[in-house]
């Protein structure tokens, strides 16, 4: 791999006597044979097809079928957070979560006996990587470093990196399973994702269920969940969107309903409670396994300027968070990362989503691209209004083969018929195991991006949208351009 890349590097350093060659070469504006042939069967017509494919090193030569339209990315969108937040942030970038506390006059933590006085301050920094057990690590710590017991100030819960502190809020559900975890709108804690594991497994008469961790303020109801004899790959065909209700003693019951398979185990993360109240129960739980108590509220608010980090958490660095956010196509990262760029430049007062924005225009700007016509909304492609030319891809993925982190970049992707979405798709074809691309699926979309080496071993940019109602059936025509580049 490490060779590869370097031979990579090499030619793209050779890119500027290659374009001066490249004046009297072909430029394709028509379509491979097998490309339209799949078009057909599918029923698609070209014109919902954005296509752009050239050498790296001879960028003016290849493939253009209408690159300068308007057209949905879907999760290649990702890239774009990825290139930018490469570039921005940098491939060491790293979130972070702090736990806090106010300082008193003569400079110590305010413990009297093991107690804190004060609040404790739980403040999120976009951390990625922070689940149930890192944060019981960090009260461990706290606990025995600090001599810590009681919290008789309470926790505050520091959201406010990000503005609106909350943007979950109020956001209308984006398809009919909200509660599933492509869908879930972070925050700046992020804790645990705002997701809670549950196990289900049933016979022919009754459907169990064990909530992963075992907060003791949530049941889990499966009164309303009928059984139906789907296969148990099948499970989610009948399933609803669970209800949620507060219970007398101020806990919450979670109502599952619709229909699950008989005889089937199934373990599956969701977003099933509000990400305060399950912040809240996993700070006292966890608190109190340590021979804690917290005796004041858990609420959200702010840290004060004055307070002290006394345990700090970091996730990975930007550059290996991104293989999981690529591969395996993960929305929610996405979305965080995309929130820090804006984080990182957001004025007092300015918008997180509007300064990612900015952020992003302005790496569109520096690297002589138009952003004419790109619309953003949350930098995953998990939007309706997302909006990008297959030139613009194109030419920001061009850009980060020139920059400094291009082989960063080609390290995350999915490889064509070895992991990540690209698992299953080109096997068989010139591209297997050689492919470098990222997808992008929506109800209405189909797409692909990314590096395709040809038969020579020259590596090449390829984009490819198709935006139709018949997006779905017209995916072996994306295929059939990747694997012609491949064979060049």
């Amino acid at each position: 791999m490490t060779q590869w890349i370097d031979r990579l590097s090499a030619r793209v350093g050779m890119l500027a006597a290659a374009v001066l060659l490249s004046g009297c070469a072909t430029l394709r504006s028509d379509l491979p044979a097998p490309v339209e042939e799949a078009l057909r069967t599918a029923g698609v017509s070209t014109r919902a097809l954005a296509a752009v494919a050239f050498p790296i090193d001879a960028p003016q030569r290849g493939l253009r079928v209408n690159p300068d339209q308007s057209m949905q990315p879907a999760s290649t969108m990702k890239l774009v957070t990825a290139v930018v937040a490469l570039d921005r942030l940098g491939p060491n970038s790293r979130g972070k979560t702090e736990l806090l506390v106010d300082a008193v006059p003569d400079g110590g933590l305010g413990v009297v006996d093991g107690r804190l006085t004060g609040p404790l301050y739980l403040k999120g920094g976009a951390d990625l990587d922070l689940d149930w057990s890192e944060l019981g690590l960090m009260l461990r710590e706290l606990r025995e470093r600090h001599g810590l017991r009681e919290l008789n100030g309470g926790i505050v819960v520091d959201r406010s990196l990000f503005q609106p502190a909350r943007p979950d809020l109020g956001v209308a559900p984006f398809d009919e399973q909200p509660e599933f975890p492509y869908n879930v709108i972070p925050d700046a804690l992020n804790l645990n994702g705002s997701l809670l594991d549950l196990d289900l497994w049933s016979d022919d008469r009754s459907v169990q269920v064990r909530p992963f961790p075992g907060f003791g303020e949530v049941d889990i109801d499966t009164r309303e969940l009928r059984l139906n004899d789907a296969a148990c790959r099948d499970w989610e065909r009948d399933w609803l969107t669970p209800r949620q209700t507060p219970r007398p003693d101020g806990g919450t019951r979670v109502v599952l309903q619709g229909a699950f398979p008989k005889g089937c185990q199934v373990r599956q993360s969701l977003n099933l409670m509000d990400r305060q109240g399950l912040t809240a129960q996993a700070l006292r739980q966890l608190w109190g396994s340590l021979g804690g108590t917290v005796s004041g509220e858990i609420r959200e608010g702010l840290t004060p300027v004055s307070a002290q980090p006394v345990v700090r958490h970091q996730d990975r660095p930007l550059a290996e968070a991104l293989r999981q956010v690529l591969k395996r196509s993960d929305n929610p990262s996405a979305r965080l990362i995309f929130n820090r760029l804006g984080a990182a430049v957001a004025g007092a007062g300015e918008s997180t989503r509007a300064a990612a924005e900015r952020q992003m225009r302005d790496w569109f700007a520096a690297q002589g691209l138009s952003s004419e016509g790109l619309v953003l909304e949350n930098g995953s492609g998990l939007s309706r209004i997302e909006r990008m030319t297959a030139a613009q891809m194109a030419g920001l993925l061009l850009a980060s083969q020139r920059g400094a982190h291009g082989p960063e970049l080609l390290s995350t992707l999915p490889v064509a018929g070895v992991d990540g979405t690209l698992s299953r798709r080109l096997k068989g074809t010139p591209a297997e195991g050689r492919a470098r691309m990222k997808t992008g699926t929506l109800r209405n979309v189909v797409a692909l991006a990314g590096y395709v080496p040809d038969a020579s071993g020259r590596l090449w940019v390829v984009v490819a949208m198709i935006n139709d109602d018949q997006a779905a059936r017209a995916r072996p025509a994306i295929d059939a351009l990747v694997a012609w580049v491949a064979g060049q």
